[in-house]
């Protein structure tokens, strides 16, 4: 597994997020929804990680810097064909390690 800083420009990142979202709002009143956008995510105190296996996306991740010790975690979602593999687990420990060890 390859988990990398992205832009979010890539086409399949855009369809995993809407899928994300798509999730997020079918159950929940829109008021309860924190679910980010592809606009906010690119916010420069935002970092986002695409986890990849070859050409096949399998997850992303998001962390909004609050100050050099402390972040928050404001997105992630696992690939459907994915679940219960680990990828949402490799890519906060990529997250972590990447921003605070």
């Amino acid at each position: 597994m390859r988990i990398q800083i992205d832009d979010l420009a890539h086409p399949k990142v855009a369809v995993l997020l809407q899928q994300h979202l798509d999730d997020m709002y079918a159950t929940p009143p829109a008021e309860s929804v924190h679910a980010l956008d592809l606009e906010t995510l690119r916010k420069p105190d935002i970092t986002f990680w695409t986890a990849w296996q070859q050409q096949e996306l399998l997850g992303c991740g998001a962390l909004k810097s609050l100050s050099t010790q402390h972040a928050e975690i404001k997105s992630m979602r696992t690939d459907r064909k994915y679940l219960r593999k680990g990828v949402a687990a490799r890519t906060l420990e990529h997250d972590a390690v990447t921003n605070f060890v």
